[in-house]
């Protein structure tokens, strides 16, 4: 099993943090993984991406060519790699920021929005965290709790106090995406 993931949006949305997430929990979890980023000319409000790889299988390149799953939080994100996916693919796209959906038939979206749900909780800084737990509820990349275990492990202890709206906000977009079918190939 191999999943090639772009996470994709404007620095400060969390968009490197969620892959080094994968990234390292997949390591935790005894996978081959990659993890490469890309960010544009500004420190906050730039784009930025990152690629993640994930694999059963030690991964040859970081570089993702034709990923299979994508998160993508801004429109500028949508429109550059939503037509990168893999038929078959899957796009979580943040509602609250982007307004349309990709034209692609062949792949599976989901829309879901981060930002309105991180508002009520409290904190928008957990928004990309909603949109990694409906990954996680789609997919078979990780696990929610080595997930948690990586963040713990991130985060510096004056920050601990954050695991538990964290938790929430990954757990709820787990269970936005439940009464879906878990994909097996994303």
């Amino acid at each position: 099993m191999e999943h090639r993931l772009i996470f994709a949006g404007f620095g400060g949305q969390g968009v490197m943090l969620m892959g080094q997430l994968v990234a390292y929990a997949g390591m935790l979890e005894g996978k081959h993984v990659a993890w490469i980023p890309s960010y544009g000319p500004e420190m906050r409000g730039g784009t930025a991406n990152c690629a993640v790889t994930v694999s059963d299988r030690p991964v040859a390149s970081p570089i993702v060519y034709e990923p299979t799953g994508a998160i993508v939080l801004n429109q500028p994100s949508l429109e550059k790699f939503g037509p990168l996916l893999v038929p078959g693919g899957l796009l979580l796209i943040n509602s609250s920021l982007i307004g349309e959906s990709s034209p692609r038939a062949d792949i599976t979206q989901l829309r879901l929005a981060a930002n309105d749900l991180a508002n009520q909780l409290g904190n928008l800084k957990v928004a990309n965290m909603f949109l990694l737990g409906a990954l996680l509820g789609l997919t078979n990349v990780v696990e929610k709790e080595s997930i948690m275990t990586a963040l713990q492990k991130m985060l510096p202890p004056r920050r601990h106090n954050l695991l538990p709206v964290n938790r929430v906000a990954l757990e709820t977009g787990m269970e936005q995406v439940a009464s879906s079918v878990r994909l097996s190939r994303v």
